[in-house]
């Protein structure tokens, strides 16, 4: 049965949709079956794998008002063992649809329910916001990934996070913990980013992962070219770090000082 890990942050510009393509590219490369899910009326994980929205007949928009099943919108990537339920900017208006439906915070868990046991991972791309559709993606996921920026204001987001994700816990997930929160756009140098992160850590023990994600140009570039970095630069330091991430979620040990595997892998 596919592990389903949402990335959830109430704010925008921290490298979820990123995160979610470039883990599922790498998972896919090690031979795991991946469905990623874009439940952001922006498709960014949806263009950040090269399908082109106004081609599209279905999407996560029309799973979750009942209009379609779950099986007939996830469309298979050209890249090796990912599949996507996409995103339209009609989902921007799921909000007011889902108020009046039945079962309106389990939408998604249920639409999944028909397709968990053809996946090894399950990757929710949440929207920038603590929305009806968050709930949805918090209800069905069995852990939540938080990317952060290392910036005192995004303190005070996480903590909101924290909150909502105790009260979906407690009313209706009692499965729901957090995978872990993962610094991007992180700069080393700077001693704002370190303080920040030392806070977090102080209050979230053995909460954060070791890898940090820097400020990197190919992977700034890989969306504008329909390709996770993996497929776009593969020696970028964007892409060996999402690779050591992809060790730790992967529970695999991180050997210091030593280059991330090369690995050989075709398209479809």
């Amino acid at each position: 049965m596919g592990k389903i890990i949402a990335f959830a942050n109430q704010k925008g510009g921290v490298g979820k949709s990123t995160t979610v393509v470039s883990l599922g590219a790498y998972l896919g490369m090690r031979g795991k079956k991946v469905l990623c899910v874009d439940t952001d009326s922006q498709g960014n994980t949806t263009t950040g794998f090269g399908i082109s929205k106004k081609d599209l007949t279905c999407s996560s928009y029309d799973v979750l008002i009942g209009r379609a099943r779950i099986q007939d919108a996830i469309v298979e990537t050209e890249f090796e063992n990912v599949s996507l339920l996409p995103a339209v900017s009609a989902l921007a208006g799921a909000e007011i649809e889902l108020i009046e439906l039945e079962n309106r915070v389990q939408r998604l868990k249920m639409a999944l329910v028909g397709v968990r046991l053809s996946y090894d991972y399950i990757l929710i791309d949440c929207p920038p916001s603590l929305s009806l559709i968050t709930l949805n993606s918090l209800v069905a996921a069995d852990t939540v990934l938080i990317p952060m920026t290392a910036e005192y204001l995004a303190l005070e987001g996480l903590s909101q996070l924290t909150e909502t994700i105790k009260i979906v816990k407690s009313r209706y997930n009692t499965g729901l913990n957090i995978e872990g929160i993962l610094f991007t756009m992180y700069d080393a140098r700077l001693n704002l980013s370190v303080q920040v992160v030392e806070e977090v850590e102080k209050y979230f023990p053995n909460l954060v992962f070791e890898t940090k994600i820097p400020r990197n140009v190919r992977l700034s570039e890989a969306p504008s070219h329909g390709k996770p970095v993996f497929y776009y630069d593969r020696s970028s330091r964007g892409a060996e770090s999402y690779e050591m991430l992809g060790h730790e979620l992967l529970g695999e040990p991180l050997i210091p000082d030593v280059k991330p595997t090369r690995f050989i892998f075709s398209r479809k």
